[in-house]
């Protein structure tokens, strides 16, 4: 079994969409909160799947 590259080593998609402003606001509170001044990409992506994970699956 192979394991998963870590998030930085992951190629960017192409058509990958900016955070909100409501996006921005809480990775910036969850770099706060863990004592860093600047979100970084690990605060970025946990608020990007938070959103995944609220949001009901589309219906086909």
């Amino acid at each position: 079994m192979t394991a998963k590259p870590p998030p930085w080593r992951v190629r960017r998609p192409k058509t990958g969409r900016r955070l909100t402003r409501a996006q921005v606001e809480r990775a910036r509170a969850r770099a706060a909160a863990a004592g860093r001044r600047y979100p970084n990409l690990v605060d970025n992506l946990a608020v990007i799947a938070e959103d995944r994970r609220r949001k009901p699956p589309r219906k086909r």
